[in-house]
């Protein structure tokens, strides 16, 4: 077999494949045996209808035709292997050429990763926050504890924000009560931001008892954006009592006697948290300095089909919601518009990063070990709350188990990137994330790589991957 690479553009090629007849022996075979169990020759049994009596009666191009189908995929693989391209789209193949018995030639267009070369990142220069504990870090921690374990009380006086109300809603277009848009027994919070525009100033300074009207688009259903009239009619008003933040709250709140005891734990735990953001933060600023050193052109078919993808998400999550779309955007307080041009932002920079790393992966020579794919299935199946076992299964049904294992390399070779760099905090403080590694490990800190230090950084990494999972979400 012979190839030839064509550049077509710097994002697009056309490999011309010239292969000799005797290389399509183990295809026409194949085909042969498929056009026998396809036909029905009086005389023969499926299957036994020998080679020149298919040729006899339905012709010689029936047989190449199969034989084609089935040569020429596997023939293109093989072209890209021994031409050193990397695909990001099908191919657009075309058989030009078929001398039968001689030689078959065929063309395949194709988009591919750009050349380039990555700079060294070594010593790259990056900051990330500080990671020292405030008072306020540990208040704001205690304070979310507290909101756990609120219990709220009813008052006799009107809703304020903050408040919570127990409501019955009616919604009608026209004076014609609309069925589907009845609730009773709703609980809501005043003030929390309702999708249902007008909703929370109508509730500001309602009592118990208070029966009141106003006009919004409803925002889901059958009726979704049409005007209603809305009838909102209130059964209780309750406020948040929070706990008193002592001895007896620590008791019931954890596993502490004393409220010292659990603020040393709040404060280990916000510590810890705030290193491992530290870690996230180097890889992610390392990489983004990095990528903002290379112009790579972007392929347009890879460019689509991520684009299309993020919108196709985006539909599922609305249609989800049961909510119209002007009021899904309006909920996440941005417009259709604004997330579309993100996801041109977002995606052309999801292909860059992908190709960076590749290149990273392959220049590092990393792999993925049994354990750390057990470890990925695991951490993602209790990210999803479905059994582990079930999502390997999963995975392994779809041919998906191939991603995973892009997704575990290219993790570790933005650690590469971020443990090259040259990390400071915002306050000026050079950041040793070998030692973040040692210290979220409960290890000694280290001058040396020790034996057991690699498993340390892997914990560690692994602890970075989490905070990188819940970002992504």
């Amino acid at each position: 077999m012979k190839t030839a690479v064509e550049e077509l553009s710097p994002t697009r090629v056309k490999l011309t494949v010239e292969v000799p007849f005797e290389e399509l022996g183990e295809s026409l075979q194949a085909a042969y045996k498929k056009v026998a169990q396809q036909v029905r020759v009086p005389g023969f049994r499926p299957g036994k209808v020998p080679a020149r009596i298919i040729e006899q009666r339905f012709g010689r191009a029936v047989v190449l035709e199969e034989t084609l189908n089935d040569a020429v995929p596997k023939l293109y693989g093989q072209a890209v292997d021994e031409s050193d391209i990397f695909p990001v789209s099908q191919p657009n193949i075309e058989v030009t050429k078929i001398d039968d018995g001689e030689q078959v030639e065929f063309t395949a267009e194709v988009d591919v990763r750009p050349n380039f070369d990555v700079p060294d990142y070594e010593g790259i220069e990056v900051t990330v926050p500080v990671a020292e504990v405030a008072d306020e870090d540990v208040e704001a921690q205690l304070n979310g504890l507290r909101q756990r374990f609120a219990t709220l009380t009813g008052v006799e006086r009107a809703a304020a924000n903050g408040d919570y109300v127990v409501m019955d809603l009616a919604a009608a277009i026209d004076g014609v009560n609309i069925e589907e848009q009845q609730a009773n027994d709703v609980s809501y919070e005043v003030g929390a931001g309702s999708v249902l525009q007008g909703l929370d100033d109508a509730l500001a300074g309602m009592s118990a008892g208070d029966v009141k009207e106003f006009t919004t688009s409803l925002v889901g259903g059958e009726n979704a954006g049409e005007e209603a009239v809305v009838t909102i009619t209130i059964k209780s008003v309750k406020e948040k009592v929070l706990p008193e933040l002592d001895d007896e709250f620590a008791q019931l709140a954890s596993e502490f006697d004393t409220l010292d005891e659990l603020k040393d734990s709040v404060r280990e735990q916000v510590r810890r948290t705030k290193l491992i953001d530290q870690v996230v933060q180097a890889r992610e600023n390392a990489l983004d300095a990095l990528l903002a050193k290379i112009e790579i052109p972007i392929p347009e078919s890879a460019f689509k089909a991520e684009v299309d993808n993020r919108k196709h998400n985006l539909e599922h999550q609305i249609a989800e919601s049961g909510l119209s779309k002007e009021a899904y955007f309006r909920l996440y307080q941005t417009t259709e518009e604004e997330r579309y041009a993100e996801f041109d932002e977002s995606a052309a920079k999801a292909i860059k990063t992908g190709f960076v790393l590749d290149k990273i992966v392959r220049a590092e020579e990393l792999g993925v070990s049994e354990q750390e794919l057990t470890d990925f299935v695991v951490r993602r199946a209790m990210q999803m709350n479905v059994a582990p076992n079930t999502l390997a299964q999963h995975l392994a049904d779809n041919d998906q188990l191939t991603l995973a294992m892009v997704e575990i390399v290219r993790d570790k070779a933005k650690s590469v990137v971020g443990d090259a760099a040259k990390v400071t905090d915002e306050a000026g403080q050079e950041v040793d994330l070998k030692a973040i590694y040692s210290e979220i490990n409960g290890e000694p800190v280290v001058e040396e790589p020790a034996e057991g230090e690699a498993a340390a950084e892997e914990t560690a990494g692994d602890e970075a991957a989490k905070a990188d999972d819940e970002a992504a979400k």
